[in-house]
């Protein structure tokens, strides 16, 4: 827990289901909140949610003191008070003090973010789809992920997951971007960290086949043109000929 930054990362519920018998399952359902701080920044914040074999259930937004469920059935079937959210994000924020006094501030490991941007689905021309920047393997959970467009930023309509844990006590983030395939367009997903020298950029544009100019298609048809006239001629000889031996054929059986 660090000079520069400071991360708890508290597991405080962990619930392994088992089938009939001594069997195990192996779903397990985890509660994870922790508290940071970048005091080069000068900035602090945390978060609180839970998860079902990694697969988010909710977290609690803290500016709006609300539950916010995964996907909206979940709130049918069970409640959660966000207000116990905050008050375990005060415990975890003065643990916080208590580990990095202890520590005597000094900086622990910084794990860079691996980045991959992949669409959601085959990519066709005019399509509307969805490009997905996902950031895995970082520590500690303080990133910025931008879009870009054709070189300039793009804001509308970004979706961002909130840190999902990953292995080795790291993070891992889902960025995603509406877009509509567009010959000549191109993207970036910008990835900003501590643990990186720069930005990092990962580049995607789609891979469409190249447009048929209007001199390409003239020769096509030319081709197709020459091909069927062709045709119809050397169609034309063969019935000529078969009319001339069948006659031929004819005159000689009356003889």
């Amino acid at each position: 827990m660090a000079g520069g930054w400071g991360v708890p990362l508290v597991l405080l519920a962990a619930l392994t289901l088992r089938g009939a018998g001594s069997v195990k399952v192996g779903n397990v359902i985890v509660q994870t909140d922790f508290w940071q701080r970048d005091e080069k920044l000068q900035q602090e914040g945390g978060q609180f949610m839970f998860d079902f074999d990694g697969d988010e259930i909710f977290h609690v937004d803290l500016q709006k003191t609300e539950t916010v469920w995964r996907l909206p059935e979940f709130g049918r079937f069970a409640s959660f008070e966000a207000q116990g959210a905050l008050q375990n994000l005060a415990v975890d924020k003065q643990n916080l003090e208590i580990m990095m006094e202890n520590a005597n501030r000094s900086r622990a490991t910084i794990a860079p973010p691996e980045v991959t941007v992949f669409p959601k689905h085959r990519v066709e021309l005019e399509d509307p789809n969805v490009l997905i920047c996902y950031v895995d393997k970082f520590w500690p959970s303080v990133i910025t992920i931008t879009w870009l467009k054709n070189g300039q930023e793009v804001a509308d309509g970004v979706f961002e997951t909130v840190f999902y844990r990953g292995q080795d006590r790291t993070f891992r983030k889902f960025s995603y971007l509406p877009f509509i395939p567009t010959r000549g367009d191109y993207y970036d997903c910008r990835v900003e960290h501590e643990g990186l020298p720069t930005a990092l950029l990962r580049h995607w544009e789609p891979q469409l086949p190249l447009p048929v100019s209007e001199s390409t298609e003239t020769v096509v048809c030319a081709l197709g043109l020459a091909v069927g006239i062709i045709g119809i001629i050397v169609g034309t000889i063969l019935i000529i000929k078969a009319m001339k031996m069948s006659s031929a054929r004819n005159q000689r059986g009356v003889l």
